[in-house]
């Protein structure tokens, strides 16, 4: 039993996630204040605009509405060929107008998906563009606002409740995270807060499960700013929601916050339903009409997206998966260039891989000084006889280790990889050392 199943007993997660994403732009959505906002003095990039002044007119960012577009094709969804912007309405101290500028019914996006490694296929319901709210700093006894993020243009995904589990919805925050800098659109920076992840949540029956039934409340957790602190947070608030349920008591619709420190979630307001924002379409910004041609340029400008560039990493590289793995996603993304340089050279792929995955002191090498380091270090490499010598002394030597490596505790694998190292003097390849280990030990 998983540990998640645990959490859950005799219910199942519902899970669907919203999205917020900064795109790159060089001006706000509808005015033209510079959209370098992060580390600026606050309420340094303003205008009448954004701060929702009488009399101010909103005018569209074209950069922003194309980006959306092409992030829109490259998950695979539909664009509207008719689309417009709504006024969707509701009163808090962030939003001057007293509504904010969004879509609703013809959003720029339909009806994506993304295949995750679980087998899941996670369905996108729609993709829209609309103006981000201030930051509101609450001190003590008094709130302060800060207007720069005011109208900076938001991107936000909003998938089905298709998630079953936890895992699944942080491998899809994190693939969606790959594909905006692939792209070149955003940068998703979660600690700037140019990503933020909201969860909507809820726990079903095994036998509403069986007939596709959803419940019918959902709480969502707001301004999640990292894929560790969405995990505890849902967490939490499966095990809040599982004890009303078996008390008798049915979880109202919500919108709370984490509470890191306390390790619980905190109701902040109720969760309003789409007709309390009585949105209307936005009269100061006409109806959009796009044709198919424009959308085909759109289609040609798509780059090769990670899934296809790791599958090309294999078949052309013919590089081992786990390797073109982390080429294709997260930090690993920031070297696939640099191996692709390095490999033009005639070098083995499979040990340029290595060296740029496993030891920082390479990635800062020029490729000159990254072939002479790597020729001399092939020079020096370990006979497999003496290596296998080596490993079985370090495992005979640390029995204890293995023990534990045996029930259970995979992670220690890492301190029996080191003692190699240190015994070979660093002439072993850490990974071929840590997969003759696996071997040795099963």
């Amino acid at each position: 039993m998983t540990d998640l199943e645990k959490l859950l007993g005799e219910y199942r997660l519902v899970l669907g996630l919203e999205i917020h994403l900064h795109l790159k732009t060089k001006t706000k959505m509808f005015c033209y204040c510079d959209a370098k906002i992060y580390d600026s003095a606050p309420n340094s990039h303003t205008c009448p605009v954004c701060l929702g002044l009488p009399g101010a007119l909103p005018i569209p960012n074209f950069e922003a509405v194309r980006k959306t577009q092409l992030l829109g094709l490259a998950l695979g969804c539909s664009l509207n060929e008719h689309t417009r912007f709504d006024r969707k309405h509701y009163s808090y101290p962030d939003l001057p107008k007293g509504y904010q500028i969004s879509q609703y019914q013809q959003p720029f996006c339909e009806s994506g998906f993304i295949e995750l490694s679980s087998g899941q296929k996670a369905d996108i319901e729609r993709i829209h563009l609309e103006e981000d709210t201030a930051k509101s700093m609450h001190k003590v006894d008094k709130t302060l606002i800060d207007f720069n993020k005011s109208g900076m243009p938001l991107v936000e995904i909003v998938t089905k409740p298709t998630f079953k589990t936890i895992d699944d919805a942080v491998e899809f925050s994190k693939r969606i995270q790959d594909a905006i800098r692939i792209l070149g659109i955003a940068d998703g920076d979660m600690e700037k807060g140019q990503m933020r992840l909201e969860a909507n949540i809820s726990l079903r029956t095994t036998e509403m499960e069986r007939e596709g039934k959803i419940p019918t409340y959902k709480v969502e957790i707001k301004n999640i700013n990292s894929f560790k602190f969405m995990e505890k947070a849902v967490k939490a608030e499966i095990i809040r929601q599982r004890g009303l349920l078996e008390n008798g008591s049915q979880p109202i619709q919500e919108n709370r916050g984490y509470d890191e420190d306390k390790n619980l979630t905190i109701s902040q307001r109720g969760k309003e339903d789409a007709h309390d924002y009585r949105y209307f379409p936005e009269p100061d910004i006409p109806p959009m009409v796009f044709d198919e041609d424009y959308f085909e340029q759109l289609r040609e400008e798509l780059p090769e997206l990670p899934s296809k560039i790791k599958t090309r990493l294999v078949s052309e590289y013919s590089l081992s998966v786990k390797n073109a793995d982390f080429l294709t996603k997260g930090q690993g993304l920031e070297l696939l260039n640099r191996f692709e340089e390095l490999c033009s050279n005639n070098l083995e792929p499979e040990k340029v891989a290595n060296l740029l995955i496993n030891k920082q002191e390479y990635r800062e090498l020029s490729s000159q000084d990254f072939i002479k380091k790597m020729q001399e270090t092939n020079s020096k490499s370990i006979d497999s006889a003496d290596l296998d010598e080596i490993i079985k002394s370090v495992v005979q030597e640390n029995s204890g280790v293995v023990s534990q490596y045996k029930l259970g505790k995979i992670s220690v694998i890492e301190f029996l990889v080191g003692q190699v190292m240190k015994k070979s003097k660093g002439t072993a390849d850490a990974l071929v050392v840590r997969d003759l280990l696996i071997g040795r030990l099963k």
